[in-house]
């Protein structure tokens, strides 16, 4: 599908998304700060998990809020909270330190709380018998964006710029862009109010057979993928390897390039096989944790990254379009938001468990993710056959 193809308004939303992707690598920026300061991986796996204890309760009750407010709102919020947490983590000095990363942690998960309404756009913004191929782009302007951004950054705060006044410094300047980020959302996307969402027709929400084993992938996807954080892949090429932020960015850059590849392929590929292609799309990712398992060097890393990104990438049109495709655009936010916080429920002790195992072996966490897709793929074989 050609880019001008694409509604205006999807358009914007689309780039929204390609500006804030480089600024992103804070997620990477605050674990290693922390690691710098004197945490270590089982110190940061504990307290990202307490943080996800204190805000989980929230989710499902911003989703209904949002139901009948306009959905823009709802992301400048997050832009809002994203700019506060940086500013809070610039003030992570001295004795003051654990205070200002706990209040910029709890923004970012209170912000975290609203991003269910980044697919309730989606869901009213990208016309359904155009979805995937729209959900390319989606992908593919972002993973473009983040690639120079990760590499640029990553060399800057990774050989130039590596203390942790340097990182204090950095936090701030990225919480002074959100500003910009609103005023983009203000001025260039519709505000999707409750009347706007209903544009085709509605149909009746209940959680069916197929909709339970949605919920079912749903938890074991969220256990698998938060066995291995960013926590873990920054332990294992920082603290054991000896590298830096830059070659963490390096396998950035090869899981976005994995990701832009698997956007071209995605878009060529009949709805009608979605089941076969999330199936192989799992077997691709078993790979990744097969290769991680075994504590590889750096080149191999790279190498088992960009595998399982392409599957995750491949998978994720068709993944997400089946959702949809159980959801009314009128309960978007709700019901979204609802899955979100199913989500958050059995990932809330998962970095700690993360970080504990990763103490014990670097790399054990990628063998407990590795069981869990494995389990994955029989569900999306028997959705096939199912469904």
């Amino acid at each position: 599908m050609r880019w001008f193809k694409i509604p205006p308004s999807a358009r914007k939303y689309i780039l929204y998304h390609t500006i804030v992707s480089p600024f992103l690598i804070t997620w990477y920026m605050l674990p290693l700060f922390m690691f710098m300061t004197g945490y270590d991986i089982l110190n940061v796996g504990a307290f990202f998990t307490v943080i996800n204890v204190i805000a989980v309760p929230l989710t499902y009750l911003i989703g209904k809020v949002f139901r009948k407010i306009a959905l823009r709102h709802g992301l400048v919020i997050i832009d809002l909270l994203s700019g506060l947490s940086n500013l809070s983590y610039s003030f992570a000095y001295g004795i003051f330190a654990p205070i200002a990363l706990f209040a910029g942690r709890i923004f970012e998960e209170i912000s975290s709380l609203f991003y269910p309404l980044y697919q309730a756009a989606e869901r009213v913004l990208y016309p359904e018998n155009k979805m995937e191929e729209i959900f390319a782009w989606h992908m593919r302007l972002p993973m473009a964006s983040q690639m120079v951004g990760f590499l640029v950054f990553g060399y800057l705060f990774g050989y130039v710029y590596t203390s942790p006044h340097d990182y204090r410094l950095a936090f701030f300047l990225f919480g002074v862009v959100s500003a910009f980020t609103i005023l983009y959302l203000v001025k260039f996307l519709p505000k999707l109010d409750a009347e706007e969402r209903i544009k085709t027709k509605t149909f009746r929400f209940k959680v069916d057979r197929e909709f339970q084993l949605i919920l079912l992938l749903e938890a074991i996807l969220t256990l698998a993928w938060s066995m291995a954080p960013e926590i873990v892949l920054l332990n294992y090429v920082v603290n054991v390897l000896g590298k830096t932020l830059f070659e963490v960015m390096l396998v950035e850059v090869f899981m976005s390039s994995a990701s832009f590849l698997a956007t071209f392929v995605s878009e060529r590929i009949k709805r009608e096989k979605r089941f076969t292609v999330m199936a192989v799309s799992m077997l691709l990712i078993t790979s990744w944790a097969v290769l991680m398992m075994v504590s590889p060097p750096f080149p191999i890393v790279l190498l088992a990254y960009f595998i399982g990104s392409f599957g995750d990438t491949l998978m994720f049109p068709f993944y997400r379009t089946w959702i949809f495709s159980k959801i009314p655009k009128d309960k978007a936010s709700e019901i979204l938001a609802a899955v979100s916080s199913y989500r958050k429920m059995f990932g809330l002790a998962v970095p700690l468990i993360a970080g504990a195992l990763a103490s014990v072996t670097p790399t054990m966490p990628y063998t407990a993710s590795l069981f869990l897709y494995m389990t994955s793929i029989l569900l999306f074989l028997h959705a096939k056959r199912a469904f």
